[in-house]
């Protein structure tokens, strides 16, 4: 059976398009996917050690295959993608065996061809559990531990875009709210061909006129153009302050707003 093993990847979005991948010359299929040849994905050497040892791997490619566009790379679409990867005999592919799951990190194109880390399942246990203690709140806005419902009136709202000069946004039809008020929120487009990306809001400026000036912390992976639309969700900056007097939701609150500072453990001792 060795003279006949191949490998085959599926590697699905989190929107659910999921594409096939082999190094055989000819399809194979089963699980109801085609992987195909002529795709330009391929892997450097699988190396998983025993325990809980890091999965060290990357996944290559050029943009050689039509679901895999450089617009939609740029957007982030393929990043976290889950992966999996059998080793399969292509002359009877009930004969096969998965050998790796998990998703890919960040992808990083470099002229025609682009790269990324695969992370294993063992990813998760790296990073830090536990709660921290800390007097800003550890929630996510509308998260299960904050609760707050984002959908009340006032919390978000929708506009056009007038003009993006790369991360700054001028927005029409937005007005209303306080200056900064959707600072910490997110921006999330609505039409277009970056329709259905998001970014966290840097700053939030109003303007006369219904208009709104928007800094991105991090650019949309594809620009907007004028006439595309885009709604803004209230940001929060985790403060008790802010949480009881913006969102009224302080019951909610999950930080430690009375934390003494860290300068008060070295602080001198008053002997009283």
């Amino acid at each position: 059976m060795s003279g006949t093993i191949a490998r085959a990847w599926a590697v699905r979005r989190r929107d659910g398009l999921e594409l096939g991948f082999t190094d055989h010359d000819r399809e194979l299929g089963f699980e109801d996917i085609t992987f195909r040849p002529d795709s330009g994905l391929s892997a450097r050497a699988l190396v998983q050690g025993l325990g809980l040892s890091v999965d060290n791997s990357e996944a290559m490619g050029a943009l050689s295959d039509a679901a895999i566009t450089e617009q939609d790379l740029m957007a982030g679409r393929w990043d976290s993608a889950e992966v999996r990867l059998w080793e399969v005999d292509w002359s009877n592919a009930a004969n096969r065996q998965l050998i790796f799951r998990g998703h890919l990190g960040e992808v990083v194109r470099s002229g025609a061809a682009f790269s990324a880390e695969l992370r294993g399942l063992s990813e998760p246990l790296n990073k830090a559990q536990g709660r921290v203690y800390h007097p800003r709140c550890s929630a996510v806005l509308g998260d299960g531990k904050c609760r707050f419902d984002l959908s009340k009136p006032g919390y978000s709202a929708e506009g056009v875009v007038l003009a993006d000069e790369g991360g700054r946004l001028t927005l029409s039809g937005i007005a209303g709210h306080d200056p900064g008020w959707f600072e910490h929120g997110r921006l999330i487009m609505l039409s277009g061909a970056a329709e259905g990306l998001s970014a966290m809001v840097k700053a939030d400026v109003a303007q006369p006129g219904n208009r709104r000036a928007v800094e991105l912390w991090t650019a949309l992976g594809i620009q907007p153009v004028a006439g595309d639309r885009v709604r803004l969700v209230a940001g929060c900056d985790k403060r008790g302050e802010t949480c009881r007097m913006k969102f009224l939701n302080y019951l909610n609150f999950r930080g430690f707003p009375h934390l003494p500072p860290e300068d008060w453990l070295i602080a001198p001792k008053v002997n009283r």
